[in-house]
């Protein structure tokens, strides 16, 4: 394109001077000639990226790894000029999201829309945009581009896969028969309701039942008979083992998971975060993502997705260990609640921690990634898993490669 104008810079200077050195006319025109032509093309390349609209519309700013996210985009012509051709490229940083085309020509006050559907691979935090227009003239003399600076923010979710069969907390009611006793605080649990007295908190109002019996009524709430689950989930640096990979070269036609164990953490964890809330019982969250990340036992999608929001942007920087998270945040745990740990620690160091939880009378299950099948040279699961058992940890063995739904529901 430089060399074209170049060209024509280089006809329009030399029928100047030949104009001038021979007088003739005919020079002189085609130099006037040439210098129309540059500045026509000039004319027709600025406008044929002003004037345009773009939006651009994203079905859900969240999405799942093994899912898609769609999106919608529409350019419009607002001019009474014709776009002969107009590029966009899009500058997102989602892996493997490429929704830059081509737009034929557009006519006076057209619209030209598209849609895209791309299979997510990663999980994390991404960003959508921004866009860049380029057209130019149909001499092809000049290209112009105009940036389009807006942008969106998309949350990626780590899967999860279905398990069917997970190891139950001891007993049909893990922490005993309901316990009917009256709660000063908001539990899961709403016993009834009673007359509103001075002093009672607005959020405990039942407002249907106030409503229809016209006066105040607030909500009474019992101890939870079901003991808590709470979930341990270790990515510190002193657990990270992975072979080597890059985003650009996983499959995009099916759910794949990174040879790394922290990824096969993060969707074990996602995954059983999602079993024992759709079986309503109340769960509770502990990471290092690498900050501190405590969850209190709740119910329902809210825990859920709150969960997801957390596993979706942790990461291993921590150098806090697997026994280190244990003594710092299970020591306030309650006889009969339920620890579920996560971790690739080939150590002792976290096997002693997890002994003290039993001694303790907690429930305690191990979720164990064998290292040596993440291309470590470290201790094998299987031996950890003799210990854990021995010491009256339930234990769950996972492998690089391992179906996790097979290998989740077991017991």
């Amino acid at each position: 394109m430089p060399n074209r104008r170049n060209a024509i810079y280089a006809l329009l200077i030399f029928c100047l001077v030949m104009g001038l050195v021979t007088g003739r006319s005919f020079f002189f025109n085609l130099s006037y000639l040439f210098a129309a032509l540059m500045i026509l093309s000039f004319v027709l390349s600025w406008t044929a990226v002003n004037w345009v609209r773009v939006s651009r519309q994203t079905r859900a700013r969240r999405a799942q790894v093994g899912k898609t996210l769609d999106e919608q985009f529409t350019v419009r012509n607002s001019s009474l000029i014709p776009k002969l051709w107009l590029e966009a490229r899009d500058h997102s940083d989602v892996p493997g999201h490429n929704p830059s085309t081509v737009v034929p020509m557009l006519l006076p006050m057209a619209s030209y829309r598209w849609t895209t559907q791309t299979v997510c691979i990663v999980r994390g935090e991404f960003t959508l945009g921004p866009l860049t227009l380029i057209s130019g003239d149909p001499f092809g003399l000049f290209q112009v581009t105009r940036h389009i600076d807006a942008t969106s923010r998309v949350l990626i979710y780590p899967a999860t896969v279905p398990i069917y069969n997970f190891a139950a907390p001891s007993g049909l009611l893990s922490g005993g028969d309901a316990q009917r006793q009256r709660a000063h605080f908001v539990t899961t649990n709403a016993a009834g309701i009673r007359e509103y007295e001075p002093g009672d908190s607005f959020n405990r109002i039942h407002w249907k039942s106030s409503a229809r019996k016209d006066r105040l009524l607030v909500k009474e709430f019992e101890l939870d008979p079901l003991a808590d689950i709470w979930m341990f989930l270790d990515i510190s640096a002193s657990s990270v083992f992975e072979r080597p990979y890059s985003a650009e070269g996983l499959p995009m036609e099916e759910f794949y998971i990174p040879p790394s164990s922290v990824e096969y953490a993060i969707v074990i964890a996602a995954s059983l975060a999602q079993y024992f809330l759709i079986k309503e019982r109340a769960l509770g969250f502990v990471t290092y993502n690498p900050h501190r990340t405590v969850m209190q036992p709740d119910r329902g999608n809210r825990q859920l997705t709150r969960i997801l929001e957390a596993l979706t942007v942790a990461k291993s920087e921590t150098p806090l260990t697997c026994d280190q998270l244990i003594a710092l945040e299970a020591h306030h745990m309650a006889r009969g609640t339920t620890v579920v740990i996560i971790t690739a620690d080939p150590t002792d160091d976290w096997i002693r921690e997890a002994t003290l939880l039993v001694r303790r009378g907690l429930r305690t299950i191990a979720v164990v990634l064998d290292p040596v099948s993440f291309g470590a040279s470290a201790r094998s699961a299987d031996e950890t898993q003799l210990l854990l058992e021995a010491n009256g940890v339930i234990t769950y063995v996972v492998r690089q490669g391992d179906n996790l739904t097979a290998a989740m529901s077991q017991r």
